[in-house]
């Protein structure tokens, strides 16, 4: 029971008691007080009566005339005489009821009338004993209306002191509620402190807890610069600060292997000719120099472009990814042009070569870096700042133009032709947490569901991705009422500049509250920082329905953990670039597990995607990630990999 109602529970117990105890003394008064007066009336009227009945000098008729005469005016139960040797001369008796007190009053409050007595006497000689009882009903009916005026005055008292307690609880019970607001927010990783309160007291609670809660928020804030630390040890390169080959490659190939990647993209190697020999004329300092001015022109590049990644493979290696195809070549051409404006700069004889390769999603990280190598490998022959390009690109561009695949994705939404595939997401006892749900829609150019890294980009530049991800959520919000299973759906990073979206995302979980319950919704990590108010916004109408919401692709930006509070996010994944070789990688084991020790002080779920092998696998859950996803989990749980074009009709 709370704190609270034991108060108030407390105060009308008290109140109740006060009234019964005060009702309760003031009737016994009352009639203890009545008694008194009946008693004395009784003696009184018996003793004027015997006088009167003395003076009739015995004579029986007169006697009883002035009896009877007596009786008849007065409020009398009895009037006896009674002769010396016991026997009644006169008796006349009457009952008479109360106007107004109940039966169960009378019964409860029995009002003794004691007789009163006297001697009837002629002369010297004893006539017998006049015995004189009043009515008692008055009584009643006095107390039964001084009860009720006593009840009436002390109900009134009783109401005043209940608003009186009402308003001393409410000023305790709402910075009690703030205080227990805040521990709860506290449950949840989230930090809030509140103003203190009036009361003493609790003036001093609430201090002490937003003592702790600045305390608990240092220590997250010394927590999440260690992870970041742990993050550049593990993924960027010392000198130049860009991702290392290892994350490099890990996110190139989480890429390539991503439901809702880009269909196509490019890879750009540029290496410096005869670096070690450089090294060797000019010393470690100069050629340390010499590669942080090319990666600083590199990063430049990336970051008027969106979307791209940059590492330095080796020590005279970089690589560039491109998310979009067609471009390579230009890409290549247009980073020999800086850096031909960078170099002389820096000696005479340095040059770069570059290799650009086009990718298709169909392709493998091997096919890829082998063709960039050649292309590397002939632009370095020439000794030249000089670019060459793949012969072939890596697998062939899809057919029809933008407003054939606008036409195709608009048609299957609204015809239905889209479907959502099942890939297990698994605890460590492999047992399901939730099915991994992406979209995958069939155009018409064939009777295949293609993969969203097939038609997103289209969507994306036709503005219909918002129409997507609401039919998404809606086919799972569908199958989560037929079999009750959590479903996870991703929603594109372009749906959130929608303003509209977590509302009408709201009406469609409001019709299906049961379902709402089991519906998880993520957003890439880059998307959900950039457009956080979007972010809080979903966090604000869909929270409160059951829905949760997470990140995926996470692991660049972990740190930022203030901005995942104010997101009230439930879980989040972290990228198959930042998972993938942790068994052998002691600096990725110390990453992860930082930031899983993080993320679980703030009270949310840790997945990893893209895990392909066993022995990560196993070390991830040793680290405490809570659940995984990837082709290792779907090897495990193959009853719950459900492609859409098993069922093609």
């Amino acid at each position: 029971m709370s704190l609270i109602r034991q108060i108030w529970l407390l105060l009308l117990g008290s109140l109740l008691l006060s009234f019964i105890c005060s009702i309760a003394l003031g009737i016994n008064s009352a009639r203890d007080t009545f008694e008194a007066q009946l008693r004395m009336k009784n003696s009184d009227n018996a003793v004027a009566l015997a006088q009167v009945l003395s003076q009739q000098e015995g004579d029986q008729v007169r006697m009883e005339l002035l009896m009877r005469a007596q009786f008849d005016t007065g409020f009398y139960q009895e009037l006896r005489l009674l002769a010396p040797q016991g026997e009644t001369l006169f008796l006349r008796q009457g009952q008479q009821a109360p106007l107004h007190a109940p039966h169960w009053f009378m019964n409860l409050l029995a009002v003794q009338s004691e007789p009163g007595e006297a001697l009837v006497s002629s002369a010297w000689r004893q006539i017998g004993s006049l015995r004189v009882i009043s009515h008692s009903a008055y009584v009643y009916d006095a107390l039964w209306s001084g009860t009720l005026k006593a009840m009436a005055t002390l109900a009134l008292v009783m109401s005043l002191s209940a608003a009186l307690a009402a308003a001393l609880v409410k000023r305790i019970k709402s910075p009690l509620d703030q205080a227990v607001k805040q521990a709860q927010a506290i449950v949840n990783g989230e930090f809030v402190t509140i103003k203190p309160s009036d009361v003493p007291e609790l003036s001093r609670l609430t201090l002490a807890m937003n003592s702790m809660v600045v305390r608990l928020r240092s220590v997250f804030e010394a927590q999440a610069l260690q992870v970041e630390s742990f993050r550049q040890q593990a993924q960027c390169d010392a000198l130049t600060g860009i991702s290392n080959r290892k994350h490099f490659l890990g996110q190139l190939s989480a890429k390539m292997q991503s439901e809702d990647g880009p269909k196509e993209g490019g890879l750009v190697l540029l290496r410096i000719v005869d670096l070690a020999e450089a090294n060797s004329k000019i010393g470690r300092e100069a050629t340390d120099h010499l590669i942080t001015t090319i990666s600083d022109a590199l990063r430049s590049y990336t970051e008027r472009a969106p979307g791209c990644h940059l590492g330095r493979l080796n020590g005279a290696d970089f690589g560039l990814y491109l998310p979009v195809g067609g471009v390579a070549l230009e890409t290549g051409t247009a980073l020999v042009q800086v850096l031909r404006s960078v170099l002389p700069a820096l000696g005479p004889t340095f040059a770069v070569a570059i290799g650009a390769v086009e990718i298709n999603q169909d392709s493998t990280l091997a096919q890829v870096m082998s063709a960039a190598d050649n292309a590397l490998a002939r632009a370095e022959s020439r000794t030249t700042q000089s670019v060459e390009l793949d012969a072939a690109p890596i697998g062939s561009p899809a057919p029809q133009g933008q407003d054939a695949w606008r036409l195709g994705i608009l048609n299957a939404l609204v015809t239905g032709r889209a479907k959502l595939v099942t890939f297990p997401l698994i605890d460590s006892k492999h047992e399901l947490i939730q099915f991994e749900c992406p979209l995958r829609l069939r155009l018409g150019f064939d009777r295949r569901y293609e993969a969203a890294s097939r038609w997103l980009p289209l969507a994306v530049r036709s503005r219909l991705t918002p129409m997507v991800d609401e039919r998404a959520v809606s086919l799972a919000i569908s199958a989560i009422t037929q079999d009750n299973m959590p479903r996870c759906v991703h929603l594109c990073a372009a749906s959130l500049r929608d303003p509209n979206l977590a509302h009408r995302l709201r009406s469609l979980a409001e019709r299906f509250p049961a379902a709402a319950q089991h519906l998880f919704l993520e957003v890439a990590e880059t998307a959900a920082i950039d457009n956080f108010d979007r972010m809080i916004e979903l966090g604000r109408e869909l929270k409160p329905l059951g829905v949760r919401l997470g990140l995926e692709h996470a692991g660049e930006r972990l740190s930022q953990f203030n901005r995942l509070l104010e997101a009230k996010l439930h879980f989040i994944k972290l990228d198959g670039a930042v998972v993938q070789g942790v068994a052998s990688d002691t600096a990725q084991k110390d990453f992860v597990r930082s930031v899983v020790s993080m993320l679980h002080g703030l009270a949310l779920q840790v997945y990893a995607e893209g895990v392909i092998e066993s022995d990560d696998a196993e070390v991830l859950f040793q680290l405490g990630v809570d659940g995984i996803t990837g082709p290792w989990a779907s090897s495990q749980r193959p009853d719950c990999v459900r492609d859409a074009d098993s069922d093609n009709t």
